[in-house]
């Protein structure tokens, strides 16, 4: 039985943050539209993709879904289960922002049927939350991560972004001293990065913002990687530390090279070796649905070259190159060509081999995109 991930773009915001390049709309307009033709597109695609399938996760991802009342993601969780065979333990995410829930609020999104949370702090410096132009401060979203604790969420992670213009090292340090001081299980943590049609570049464009060099986002990373190990916690993909037990299911889909389900406007699928994209306007999505029964704007097949870089790259850069599943989907002349280089790598600690896996180290994890670009 094949093993996959169903993902829910809900594209409602309440502000679009300077950063930010996902697709959502400021407006309340077509919410209810928004979910039947939401249900549809699932009934469309679960005569599809219902067999011989188990779904392990879903996530709500935007936009920000905990705009939504508990009902309506409750509803469309119901609608999922109906027309998937999603497992009776399946991992059930909901993005976050400080600022859109209460206490009673997570509550009964927890009753819905939300089981993990990841909440979009960022920061919690005021400023940086200022520049970031977050609607939160940091005593709320302190509080959103304590209130989320205490109405029985076990499963809690964070976001923070790293390398903001003027940022020191102490002050990175005393967001991830904040952050480890929580009742949470899981940080992600992201360099800012520019993204084309954002507002943060156009600000950089016009000179009114400047970032800092690649050398200084490295030294924070790797203080990153240092911290966090320290506390606890135990790195298992680039950008991702958990404690023990608690490995985000959702994510491992992509980075493990699993089949994954997208619905929703501008939402992304993989299965079977073909890659699709839905198109990112809510109109057009709804329009379409209402034609075809799906939105799909393009799609493509995956050559065996390309399954084969999109592998690698994702099994390094996250937990590791299994070489048994490796064999079983490839042949091994890849791996031998490398051998050299593997060693290489292997003896400036950048990766470990050991029980058939190749993995990267800490100090590999920062090197990574120069050690792909060596081997692929």
């Amino acid at each position: 039985m094949k093993i996959t991930a169903l993902y829910i773009h809900i594209p409602f915001c309440d502000h679009k943050c300077i950063y930010c390049d996902f697709y959502s709309i400021i407006t309340s307009d077509n919410i209810l539209n928004f979910k039947s033709a939401l249900k549809k597109e699932i009934e469309y695609f679960s005569n599809i993709y219902s067999d011989n399938r188990n779904y392990s996760s879903i996530f709500f991802g935007g936009g920000t879904p905990s705009l939504m009342q508990p009902e309506y993601l409750q509803e469309i969780i119901i609608h999922l289960k109906n027309n998937f065979n999603v497992d009776d333990k399946a991992e059930i995410t909901m993005e976050t922002n400080p600022g859109t829930v209460n206490k009673n609020k997570l509550k009964s999104f927890k009753e819905a049927g939300i089981n993990r949370i990841s909440i979009g702090i960022q920061s919690f410096d005021e400023n940086e939350l200022k520049f970031l132009t977050r609607i939160h401060d940091k005593q709320s979203a302190i509080q959103t991560v304590y209130n989320a604790a205490e109405v029985g969420f076990e499963n809690i992670s964070i976001d923070l972004i790293f390398n903001l213009p003027n940022q020191t090292k102490e002050k990175w340090i005393e967001n991830l001293k904040t952050a480890t001081a929580l009742p949470i299980k899981h940080i992600s943590t992201y360099s800012l990065i520019l993204e084309r049609g954002t507002i943060l570049n156009k600000l950089v464009l016009d000179g009114k913002v400047t970032m800092q060099d690649d050398d200084y986002d490295a030294d924070l990373y790797e203080a990153a990687i240092d911290f966090l190990l320290s506390k606890g916690f135990y790195q298992y993909e680039v950008s991702n530390f958990t404690k023990p037990g608690f490995e985000c299911t959702h994510n491992n889909a992509y980075w493990r090279y699993r089949d994954y389900l997208g619905l929703g406007p501008s939402a992304h699928s993989f299965m079977n070796n073909k890659r699709w994209w839905n198109f990112s306007s809510l109109k057009k999505y709804i329009a379409e649905i209402e034609l075809h029964g799906h939105a799909i704007m393009n799609s493509e097949h995956i050559t065996k070259n390309q399954m084969h870089d999109e592998y690698i790259m994702l099994a390094l850069r996250s937990s590791g190159l299994d070489l048994i599943d490796y064999n079983k989907r490839f042949n091994n002349n890849w791996i031998n060509k490398n051998n050299d280089y593997f060693n290489l790598l292997k003896k400036e600690n950048l990766i470990t081999i050991e029980n058939n896996w190749i993995k990267l180290t800490s100090k590999g994890y920062a090197v990574c995109d120069e050690i792909l670009k060596n081997i692929l």
